[in-house]
């Protein structure tokens, strides 16, 4: 979930730290439940403050080093992703942008409801259904 919503491994390896981080706090206060919504919950919620804090305070990146000193093995989740949904399809969504790559990760990838989404990320129902139907859209004519 969390590659699907940064559509970059190393943001996706720093979200991961940081929902584990928040969990960590928080597990004093979890009452049982779904897990997998709680999780899923944390970190859209961590997505969302990361993203709201780099609109806040923009950073420049830093070039990629062009010969790197030691490659890196990818990971069981950059695994999973990649073969969950075809490259071509990581491409549209990662294209998207924020605000409906979002919606669209949470509705049709992680499965939640409309309610459950305008909730998770603090906007009414129907923008929810208007960046996902945007979305969707926008993702139709870049696979098209």
């Amino acid at each position: 979930m969390a590659y699907r919503l940064t559509g970059n491994h190393a943001d996706a390896q720093d979200l991961v730290q940081e929902v584990l981080l928040r969990v960590r706090r928080g597990l004093a206060g979890y009452r049982p439940g779904s897990l997998e919504g709680w999780l899923s919950r944390i970190t859209t919620n961590a997505f969302v403050d990361e993203v709201r804090r780099r609109r806040r305070r923009p950073t420049e990146a830093l070039p990629d080093d062009t010969h790197p000193l030691m490659a890196t093995a990818e990971d069981v989740e950059t695994t999973l992703a990649a073969t969950t949904l075809p490259e071509e399809i990581q491409r549209a969504l990662a294209a998207l942008p924020e605000d409906f790559r979002v919606a669209v990760v949470l509705c049709d990838v992680v499965g939640l409801p409309y309610d459950e989404i305008a909730s998770a990320l603090g906007v009414p129902v129907g923008t929810v259904r208007s960046r996902i139907h945007r979305g969707r859209r926008s993702l139709r004519e870049r696979l098209g």
